[in-house]
């Protein structure tokens, strides 16, 4: 995917890029993940991350651990943690290592903790919010750099997200593009509403 297409997503705001989204027949944003770490916008590739809950078997590495390693600048990891809200999916060691790794940013579909720690890296995490119990003994990780269902979304390795405060979308690969200059439209549509509204036009004509 060209890094362009990245530069321009990083450019819109969640909220174009989710009508977007709509006006292509594709899912808008999730809904329920919000601002838990830096409070900066993020946008990037998707790495993902597959969580479920711990049995018999022993993990044979911490989780979240190998798509740290393999990612960086240009790209956010995306963990599934089906919504699971009583432990964590991420914490704060993995938050210093993505930092390090200059990763964009972290998605959770699911709690996160260490929360101080990440906003001391300066890392963007975006979450269901915050909790202090471990994952360990609780979660493993089933897969990474597989397709993964986010708050009933599928989203695969290779996507677009962006997220800030208004919340998070994920544009598919394939159409990224179609996307992305729709939301770019969009945008420019609603940048002369509003400089028309500055200018005296009232809002119920401007938005009429």
């Amino acid at each position: 995917m060209s890094a362009d297409l990245v530069t321009r997503l990083r450019a819109l705001d969640a909220c174009a890029v989710s009508d977007a989204l709509e006006r292509h027949g594709l899912p808008p944003a999730v809904v329920g993940l919000v601002q838990v770490g830096a409070p900066a916008a993020i946008a990037g590739r998707v790495v993902t991350v597959e969580l479920g809950p711990a049995g018999a078997e022993r993990p044979t590495r911490h989780l979240c651990t190998a798509a740290v390693d393999v990612s960086g600048p240009g790209e956010v990891i995306v963990v599934a943690n089906d919504g699971r809200t009583d432990c964590a999916g991420w914490g704060g060691l993995l938050s210093q290592a993505a930092s390090l790794r200059k990763v964009e940013g972290v998605v959770i579909d699911g709690v996160c903790r260490d929360v101080p720690e990440a906003l001391e890296a300066g890392l963007s995490v975006y979450a269901r919010g915050p909790v202090a119990v471990t994952a360990r003994g609780r979660v493993i990780e089933r897969s990474w750099g597989e397709p993964v269902q986010i708050v009933g979304t599928t989203v695969t390795s290779g996507d677009l997200v962006i997220a800030d405060a208004s919340g998070v979308a994920f544009v598919p690969e394939a159409a990224a593009a179609e996307v992305i200059k729709t939301a770019e439209d969009i945008a420019v549509r609603e940048r002369s509403m509003a400089a028309a509204h500055r200018k005296g036009i009232p809002v119920s004509e401007v938005m009429g």
